[in-house]
């Protein structure tokens, strides 16, 4: 197809501004990427040269060799892991029960639910709820709290509703129940809704830091970003990490270098899991916001 000179140059400025956006977020990543890998003084006085002679793995090592951020590591992963499994399936056996034509006021259950978008009984009410179940310093303090979120009922529900009626009511003519209809028919199909939410809940909560640092006392407990923001807002590296000997100009430096190395083993984890999750990701978005 032959493109007029009008559609040449929208194409072109398209090019042009995906072009910057790209640039944009690729250039700091780069940027990190690169500087926890370069000695510090090499990083301040050469800038950045592909010289292997000037790479070192110092902020990995001490990094790995205190165990913090290992065992925040694991901590993440843990309360992520845990609060995806938990969400993702309230979340999609409400949105199945929401899209059902025959539930008993549906629509007084929905105004409910997204009145709770907008108002909620704030930071104190949750932190005494949480305290008098006994949940203060505990797993369950960082999963359950917000593990309905009314944002992905309203996608599976959406998603759900985009499902053919023929299908189930082919299905309840041979007998089947509500629930051996949405385990045999609607579930095999809802991969990609599916996915998305356990995308979403994943990143939300690896990418959390707030509840942990209020519902959480034991250090043995906290989350990578807690630790992250430890050492990144407040400036709090590990004794472990930085030996005692060294100068105060030589600690900064090293500090430096631990923050940049930080930030991408706290990234690893997102960079990994997109691939995997690409092929389902648009297809579940769009078909679950088509109303």
């Amino acid at each position: 197809m032959n493109n007029s000179k009008t559609d040449k140059l929208i194409l072109l400025i398209n090019k042009v501004l995906l072009s910057v956006i790209v640039m944009i977020v690729v250039l700091p990543l780069l940027y990190v990427l690169l500087a926890s890998f370069l000695e510090p003084n090499a990083l301040l006085s050469k800038g950045f040269k592909i010289n292997t002679s000037d790479w070192t793995f110092e902020g990995y090592k001490r990094i790995f060799t205190d165990g913090t951020i290992v065992k925040g590591f694991i901590n993440s992963i843990l309360y992520s892991t845990g609060f995806t499994i938990v969400t993702v399936i309230v979340c999609i056996l409400a949105g199945y029960t929401l899209s059902t034509d025959g539930l008993v006021g549906r629509k007084i259950i929905m105004v409910f639910f997204l009145i709770t978008m907008f108002f909620n009984g704030g930071l104190i009410p949750t932190y005494l709820v949480v305290r008098d179940l006994g949940m203060l310093n505990t797993i369950w303090s960082i999963i359950v709290p917000n593990a309905i979120n009314v944002w992905f009922i309203i996608l599976a529900r959406t998603y759900f509703k985009s499902i053919p009626k023929e299908l189930k009511e082919a299905a309840r003519i041979d007998g089947a129940s509500e629930f051996k209809i949405f385990l045999k028919i609607v579930f095999p199909l809802s991969k990609p809704i599916i996915f998305v939410l356990a995308l979403y809940a994943f990143i939300g909560q690896w990418n959390a830091y707030f509840d942990a640092m209020i519902y959480l006392e034991d250090r043995d407990l906290y989350p990578l970003q807690l630790v992250l923001r430890s050492i990144l807002i407040q400036n709090e590296v590990q004794p472990g990490m930085i030996s005692d000997q060294l100068a105060r100009a030589e600690l900064q430096k090293i500090s430096e270098m631990i923050k940049y190395s930080s930030i991408v083993i706290a990234s690893l984890p997102l960079i990994v899991m997109y691939p995997f999750f690409q092929k389902y990701f648009e297809k579940g978005v769009m078909v679950g916001s088509l109303k």
